[in-house]
């Protein structure tokens, strides 16, 4: 059984149990979190497609952590005009598991 699910305007695949990161959630470790835009699940041999997402569908997870990735450095020169621009980011993630993927069958 497996879902697509979309957050931060990205789409991820997740199994149950799987561990995964996506974009910065406001939430703090060991809580719980549903996402409801599921946009495609299959179990077993039948496959659900929502449109856009499926009603009543919703992936249980449970916020592991919240890192940092590494720093990327941006870096500008231009010669002769002693001028020069140096910039970083460090973008967060929050990784998760999923619990469980419900779907609620009519």
């Amino acid at each position: 059984m497996y879902a697509i699910i979309e957050t931060g305007g990205k789409q991820y695949k997740v199994n149950k149990g799987q561990e995964f990161m996506v974009e910065y959630l406001k939430k703090k470790e060991g809580s719980a979190f549903n996402f409801t835009h599921v946009m495609m699940a299959s179990k077993g041999k039948k496959i659900y497609i929502g449109t856009p997402y499926i009603k009543k569908a919703k992936v249980a997870c449970s916020v592991l952590s919240n890192e940092k990735s590494d720093k990327v450095v941006s870096f500008k020169y231009r010669r002769r005009k002693s001028s020069k621009t140096t910039k970083g980011h460090r973008q967060q993630y929050t990784r998760l598991k999923v619990n469980d993927i419900v779907l609620d069958e009519e």
